[in-house]
């Protein structure tokens, strides 16, 4: 198990009708789980949401416990490829352990097993807590946010089920006070500062476009597609399976030593051995480490104008950029750290094989837009493409936005389009996750909230209608 460090402070303590809260934001994601206090200014604890599991079924949570080589552990994840929820056992233990594990603190030990109330009192000395006093307590202290309302993000496309289910665990299970449920998309255009705009968020498994207006999403908009971060790790990881030679792609835990070689020479490195190795599952995290290294900095979007094929030449003459693997093995990436990034935007240009997706025209980034844009009133596009805002880890590949920028005034050559990309990476990594904080610390939004008093009348049905 990951080792717990200790919990963050909190803010100060008020009522959440006031204008302070000590309010808990969740931005749960397929590749991670960002938590921390409201007002804050980034999440105070970054959980994987990848997890180990033994024989035995012992589930291990933290960055710690998932990349330490074991050769009895595998390697999964509660979200299925559409970023929702598909083991909610799993995954409610992952969200409880990025609050409890940095935020809150860990659960006491219930009064009536801490060893003080297994005497009887003598005369003079106090009275025994009573044994329903005793099971209230117990009950309290089972309940870990009990003290904290709690703001959650869900994805656009996200299931009334699950919906559902997502308030039902904060409320019967962790006991909080107040709860509310809302979309990345609409929380990221709230972070940057904006009421209406369209968000283009660059995650993990999936990219989504939603269409915020006045503060509303506007549900039709609602668009997404699978070329996202993992997309751009298997495109990387085809193109090393089809240069000659093919690039090794050896993790860090397989190598015990290294010497330096020349580019493009074999690695000069000596070995890990293990009695048990580790599983397929555990390799496949490890080696997805190095092609997220090699994304953040080797990778870059062609910036245009044009497509990458027409412009071959050009690509050319710029700078190649030189990676070294973790057992020494080294080269330079010219043509070819631009065209794993292509697919974003062409998607005929995506490496292709039969082990992972091939993209459809409609899957691209572009595409997406033009089809949001099309299911929103005319009167409304010329704003929403002055304010298209680019966020999500994935966004981070170097000259993306410039790339989307002049991609979509070609497409929409008329209105001015306005591409907002945070130039601060940890703000558009965690944009979803900041904007949470900031709604849920306004004391105006207090009537907004759940509460448990509400939830205990209406049910779980409620969220349907109260986050809309």
């Amino acid at each position: 198990m990951a080792s717990t460090l200790p919990p963050a402070q909190a803010p100060i303590k008020e009522d959440y009708g006031g204008d302070e809260i000590n309010a808990l934001v969740l931005d749960a994601g397929s590749y991670s789980i960002r938590a921390g206090f409201a007002g804050e200014d980034t999440p105070k604890s970054v959980v994987p949401s990848y997890y180990g599991v033994t024989p035995s079924d012992e589930r291990m949570y933290g960055e710690n416990a998932v990349h330490l080589p074991r050769g009895d552990m595998e390697i999964k994840n509660p979200y299925n490829a559409d970023g929702v929820v598909e083991d909610w056992e799993t995954a409610s233990k992952l969200w409880e352990h990025s609050i409890t594990s940095r935020l809150t603190g860990t659960r006491q030990t219930p009064p009536s097993k801490n060893g003080l109330n297994d005497a009887p009192a003598k005369d003079g000395e106090g009275d025994v807590p009573m044994e329903e006093d005793l099971e209230k307590l117990e009950e309290d202290q089972d309940r870990p946010l009990a003290e904290y309302p709690l703001l959650m993000s869900e994805p656009g496309w996200n299931t009334t089920k699950s919906r559902e289910r997502t308030i039902e665990i904060a409320m019967e299970e962790w006991g909080v006070p107040a709860f509310f449920l809302a979309k990345s998309g609409q929380l990221a255009a709230y972070g940057n500062g904006k009421a209406t705009a369209l968000v283009v968020d660059v995650g993990h498994q999936n990219t989504s476009v939603t269409a915020i207006w006045e503060g509303m999403v506007l549900r039709k908009s609602l668009m997404h597609s699978p070329l996202a971060g993992k997309f751009l790790s298997d495109q990387i990881r085809i193109m090393f399976a089809n240069m000659q030679p093919a690039v090794p792609l050896i993790p860090h835990y397989m190598v015990k030593s290294k010497a330096p070689v020349d580019a493009g020479a074999p690695s000069a490195a000596t070995y890990m051995k293990y009695a048990q190795p580790p599983s397929d599952s555990f390799r496949r995290l490890e080696e997805d480490r190095i092609l997220t290294s090699f994304k953040e900095s080797v990778v870059q979007a062609w910036s245009g104008p044009g497509r990458l094929d027409s412009n071959v030449d050009a690509v050319r003459m710029s700078p190649p950029r030189p990676f070294e693997m973790p057992d020494g093995w080294n080269q330079v990436f010219g043509v070819e750290r631009y065209r794993v990034a292509e697919g974003y935007f062409d998607t005929k240009s995506a490496y292709t094989d039969a082990e992972h997706y091939t993209p459809k025209t409609d899957d691209s980034i572009p595409s997406l837009v033009h089809r949001a844009l099309n299911n929103c009133d005319v009167d409304t596009r010329a704003a929403l493409l002055g304010n298209v805002i680019l966020t999500g880890a994935g966004s981070l590949i170097d000259k993306l936005p410039e790339r989307l920028q002049g991609d979509l005034q070609i497409m929409y050559p008329n209105p001015k389009v306005r591409i907002i990309a945070n130039p601060s990476s940890v703000e558009r990594k965690y944009g979803a996750w900041i904007g949470g904080s900031v709604l849920a610390s306004l004391g105006t939004f207090h009537q907004m909230w759940i509460s448990k008093e509400e939830y205990k009348e209406y049910g779980p049905s409620l969220v349907e209608k109260r986050c809309k």
